[in-house]
């Protein structure tokens, strides 16, 4: 049986309000292969969760790092989600993945979930229910019949 046929799910996590490390531990508890960084900016306040840091980071515990910039939410988006607005940003995010770099991009991350590797989709917000993250997992999902698991590292 390969690992396509066990419908390996794709996770997703936040880093809002963890450390790095707290992130490290729940990709690693998870078996997570592959951190897919879905970030439009892979730069942050927030200490070791710019790109090279985390790609380090994840690293350190044999978990391969990949940014996937085209799949991040445009800034008009990303001040929905910091506004509250929902339905906007999922409106803005589904217009967004229509963009042929989006579309190339969502493409290779098809490719790795059919692979069977233990993928995570990472990106800022803590609750999936408020990010492009879960818009994101939820089409592929449904492209190729797998399912997906929410991930939470403990908070500060």
């Amino acid at each position: 049986m390969t690992a396509t046929s066990a419908k390996v799910p794709i996770f997703t996590i936040g880093y809002e309000q963890v450390t790095q490390p707290a992130v490290i531990d729940a990709l690693a508890e998870a078996g997570v292969a592959l951190l897919v960084d879905i970030r439009a900016v892979a730069a942050s306040r927030r200490p070791g969760f710019s790109k090279r840091q985390l790609a380090a980071g994840v690293a350190e515990r044999g978990i391969d790092y990949l940014h996937l910039r085209k799949l991040g939410t445009p800034a008009e988006g990303r001040l929905a989600a910091r506004t509250g607005r929902w339905n906007d940003l999922k409106t803005i995010y589904d217009a967004h993945l229509e963009t042929p770099e989006a579309i190339a991009e969502r493409a290779v991350l098809t490719d790795i979930v059919r692979s069977g590797r233990p993928i995570c989709l990472l990106c800022f917000e803590r609750h999936p229910e408020h990010c492009h993250r879960n818009i994101l997992a939820g089409l592929v999902c449904d492209d190729l019949g797998v399912g997906v698991e929410h991930l939470f590292a403990s908070p500060i």
